[in-house]
């Protein structure tokens, strides 16, 4: 090959390379409607398609800052970390798994909390992070959320959690299911308190967290098409024997029979739960 077919080769290159660059930087296509739209365009939308309303994949802190105010939230508890006591293995040590799981994350555990405000208002908050073990809730997790709720009790602010979860962690075993019952009794103090917990369930959010404290909201607010239940519909369908309806267990569906109070839009959290915050007092 001459110099003029090298040089055409790597211009070539260069153009394919920059096509793929600005095709997975700058693109976003929709799972849901399979329209493409502009990446900042989605995020000025709440990271939600601005053709159908499909809610994207967000971590819990980019959740968080959607609901406080600007630079207000200032995160508690965030050195806890997991220990091992079953010295539990699967495929996998518990322990690699986890160390594994804070490399990815940049986090010691699955739940982000701490204190911020909305509209100037006091609150405590807190949401689950999937990517850290599916958003499992562990003895640290459980922990975490009594913790947040104690200290609102002690400052006297309602509480916000923000849940996405695959359930109970089973690595922990029965460590991690006393954690339903703790969360549980937490919010039971919260209300003797007279303070109000607002629950927002995102996709997906399931087994032993719906099963506890995220559907013990006095207000409950479900994310969009979100899958939200205890066990998965294939389990349900196998033990029951018949066809389930397409949208059972999406948040709509929870909506029509009664198990959610709302289903909001993101855009939507922050102005509503001042209301809501406005009203508790």
């Amino acid at each position: 090959m001459g110099l003029k077919g090298l040089l055409f080769d790597k211009i070539k290159k260069v153009k394919t390379a920059n096509k793929k660059e600005i095709k997975e930087n700058l693109w976003i296509k929709c799972d849901k409607c399979q329209e493409i739209s502009y990446k900042d365009e989605i995020k000025k939308n709440f990271h939600a398609c601005p053709s159908c309303g499909n809610h994207f994949k967000i971590s819990g802190r980019e959740k968080i800052q959607i609901i406080v105010d600007e630079n207000s939230f200032v995160e508690i508890d965030q050195n806890l970390v997991s220990q091992d006591p079953l010295k539990f293995r699967d495929s996998k040590k518990y322990t690699d798994r986890l160390k594994s799981a804070t490399k990815k994350t940049k986090l010691n555990n699955a739940f982000i909390s701490g204190i911020g405000s909305v509209n100037g208002r006091s609150v405590n908050i807190g949401a689950f992070e999937f990517s850290f073990l599916g958003g499992s809730m562990g003895s640290v997790v459980g922990e975490k959320i009594s913790r947040l709720i104690e200290s609102a009790i002690v400052n006297k602010n309602h509480v916000i959690t923000i849940s996405c979860s695959g359930g109970a962690r089973m690595q922990e075993s029965i460590l991690s299911l006393m954690q339903m019952a703790k969360t549980s009794a937490a919010l039971k103090k919260l209300e003797r308190s007279g303070l109000a917990h607002i629950s927002i369930l995102t996709d997906p959010t399931t087994g032993g967290v719906t099963a506890s404290f995220a559907m013990l909201g006095d207000v409950i607010i479900a994310e969009p098409n979100a899958l939200i239940g205890f066990a998965g519909p294939r389990v349900i369908e196998q033990t029951i024997k018949q066809k389930l309806p397409d949208d059972f267990q999406k948040s709509d569906f929870l909506l029509e029979h009664g198990m959610v109070d709302m289903v909001l839009h993101r855009k939507d959290w922050k102005p509503t739960i001042s209301k809501m915050l406005d009203f508790f007092g």
